[in-house]
Formats: C-alpha cells, sequence, structure tokens
C-alpha cells in the first residue's frame, strides 16, 4: 500500500495531526496530484470547527492548490503524468448542462475538495473529472503564484468579470480587506478600474441599475464619504455625485454616471445569514449578484494577467509553512493576525519566513 503524508482531522474542533494515510487512487474520469503548495484559508478553519454539513470525519482539509499530475484514469483525454495544474475549489460533475455550457462553479453535483472528500493539506489528493476541472499553470506563472489564487482570487475574478461585467475606468468599492477583498483590489487594477476600499462587513457584489443613492446598514466603520456610512439607508444626500467616485456616491446621478459595484466575501455560517433591505434592493432596483469562485473554463484570462505580469498574486504571500505548522496554526486561524496569505508546502519540514 502506497503512503502519503496529511494533516487528518479526527472530529469537529479535534486536535490536528500529521500521520501516514493510505495515497489516493485515481476516480473515474479523475486524477491524483502531488501537491505542491496549498493555501490555508479561513474556509478550512470552517471545516475543522465543524460549520459545514458536508464535511466527514476523519477529514483532510485543504481547497487551494497547485500541483503536478502523477497519475490518471484511463478515460482522462487531456492530461498526463508531469502536467503543472491547479484546479477550483468548486470541482463539477463534467457531465451535467451547467458544466457542459461552462459553468462548473454551479453544478448541482459539485465535488470541493477539502469539504466534500479529502483535501490538498496532504502530498496528494484525487480530483474528480478532471478534463472538466484541471487547468494548466503556464510557465509564465510560477508555482507560488499560482498556489496565492487559491478562492480568494477566483471568487474576486468572477465578480468582477463575470458576474458584474466591469468596465476599464469604472469604480469598485471593495467593502472588507480580508482575502477576497484585497484580491479584489489587486484585479480590479490590473483591470484599469477604480478600486476603493472600507473596512466593513457587507458580503454582496451590488450594483444599482438606476444610478440611485447608496447606503448600507450593515457597515461598521465610516468613511469620510457622503454615502457609504454607518448610519443606515437614511435619505439620500442630495449631493448627486455618483458621477465621480464610489466614496462620494449619493443622489441625482446623471446616467452617464459609472457604475458602482461592491464584492466581498462569505459570511460566517455559524453566526447566520446577513440582514438586507429588500425594501430599498426593489425601490432603487438594485442588482444583487452571488459569485461561487470560477469554473476551469474561465481561469486562462486571469492566467494571461499573471504571466504578463499585471496582476501578482505572490505579493499577497505572507509565509509558507509546512504540514506540522499548519496543524499547530488550524485551530486558531480564526483569530490569527496574518498580514497575508499562509501557504502550505507539504514537502516542508520546517517554518520559512
Amino acid at each position: 500500500m502506497l503512503t502519503m503524508r496529511a494533516l487528518v482531522i479526527d472530529q469537529a474542533q479535534g486536535v490536528p495531526a500529521v500521520t501516514d494515510v493510505e495515497r489516493p487512487s485515481p476516480p473515474p474520469g479523475g486524477a491524483v496530484i502531488r501537491v505542491e503548495a496549498t493555501g490555508l484559508c479561513r474556509s478550512d478553519w470552517h471545516a475543522w470547527a465543524g460549520h459545514d454539513d458536508g464535511v466527514a470525519f476523519p477529514h483532510v482539509p485543504g481547497h487551494e492548490l497547485v500541483s503536478v499530475v502523477v497519475e490518471t484514469a484511463p478515460e482522462v483525454k487531456g492530461w498526463q503524468a508531469g502536467d503543472r495544474v491547479t484546479a477550483p475549489f468548486i470541482c463539477g460533475c463534467g457531465q451535467c448542462s451547467w458544466c457542459l455550457q461552462g459553468d462548473a462553479q454551479v453544478c448541482p453535483d459539485q465535488q470541493q475538495p477539502g469539504f466534500t472528500h479529502w483535501g490538498s493539506f496532504a502530498e496528494y489528493v484525487a480530483l474528480h473529472a478532471a478534463d472538466t476541472n484541471l487547468i494548466a499553470v503556464p510557465d509564465g506563472v510560477s508555482m507560488a503564484a499560482a498556489a496565492a489564487l487559491g478562492c480568494r482570487f477566483a471568487t474576486a475574478y468572477r465578480a468582477l468579470v463575470g458576474r458584474a461585467a466591469v468596465q476599464p475606468g469604472e469604480w469598485v468599492t471593495v467593502i472588507g480587506a480580508g482575502g477576497v477583498g484585497l484580491s479584489t483590489v489587486m484585479i480590479a487594477k490590473a483591470l484599469g478600474l477604480e478600486p476603493l476600499q472600507w473596512i466593513a462587513t457587507a458580503v454582496l457584489l451590488m450594483r444599482p441599475r438606476a444610478w440611485g443613492p447608496i447606503r448600507f446598514s450593515w457597515l461598521r466603520a465610516g468613511h469620510s464619504g457622503s454615502s457609504l456610512r454607518a448610519d443606515g439607508w437614511g435619505q439620500p444626500c442630495g449631493g448627486g455625485c455618483c458621477r465621480q467616485r464610489a466614496d462620494e456616491c449619493g443622489c441625482g446621478a446623471e446616467p452617464s454616471a459609472p457604475r458602482p459595484s461592491c464584492a466581498g466575501g462569505a459570511p460566517r455560517p455559524d453566526r447566520g445569514h446577513p440582514r438586507i433591505p429588500l425594501d430599498r434592493a426593489i425601490a432603487w432596483e438594485l442588482d444583487i449578484l452571488g459569485s461561487h469562485g470560477m469554473a476551469a473554463a474561465d481561469y486562462p484570462a486571469m492566467l494571461e494577467l499573471i504571466a504578463r505580469g499585471e496582476l501578482a498574486p505572490q505579493r499577497l504571500i505572507e509565509r509558507t509553512v509546512g504540514l506540522d505548522q499548519a496543524a499547530e496554526m488550524l485551530p486558531t486561524f480564526d483569530a490569527a493576525a496574518v498580514a497575508g496569505i499562509t501557504v502550505i508546502d507539504p514537502r516542508e519540514p520546517a517554518l520559512r519566513a
């Protein structure tokens, strides 16, 4: 029996342990990949904490990975051993109508490494539907850059390009400076947008169709602008300045004004769902757009930005650790004061700055 090292959690909120487990074999239509690097994400902490119903213990977390193919099932046509690849954190079945039209990120039979099955906090991981879900990492993209993509950059890119369909010169309001927020800022700049940030807890991508006033009642921190403040969904400010910047967005903007867009991450499942004033969404005809990661078919455009040097996700990497250090960090990761991405190298036994 072939074995591998993996970070294993025996039960929800149990002590993670690095141990030898059986190395996986390719599922039908799938592949086994050797993990070169994988991100340590807040979502992995949720899996450890037992907040996700789909997680069965014992469990190996990890869903942000860059790797090399080592073995494929006979049905796989597009990949072979030695290929450098990454994969979305949402893997489609490859057979349904959603997958066939390129929307595997909303596949009803989706698989999620690190949640619905063992993930990438290990030396090897098995992925389903390889021809649908594997993504070639171009020669011009480093393993570090690919590892930093994780779920954060895919979610942000899909939100801006696939869902909001932003155009150069438009502005984007980024509420919160977490993984998705910082990724959104970097992608927005690479796309020629104007990103503006606030510290807050909004989690939706919103765009007012009628160029009306915008106020967010769930903001925790105010801003010098006239509308994005903590005073709730009050009366329009009357400033008529949507035509300029998001931090000055008020009422009376002309139809030619830029379209405000707000992007964010996901709420903590253990704290309930955010309250949305749907009466205002109806009255001002606001569009609320969700982003559930990105299908493999949409990755090449984002990877091309990286290959051209216009997007550098590796700049967000704060540290690289081994599995042993990751096991120590995972239980307290919800309260960790990190300033960037933590990447795990399963082959690395010692902490590297």
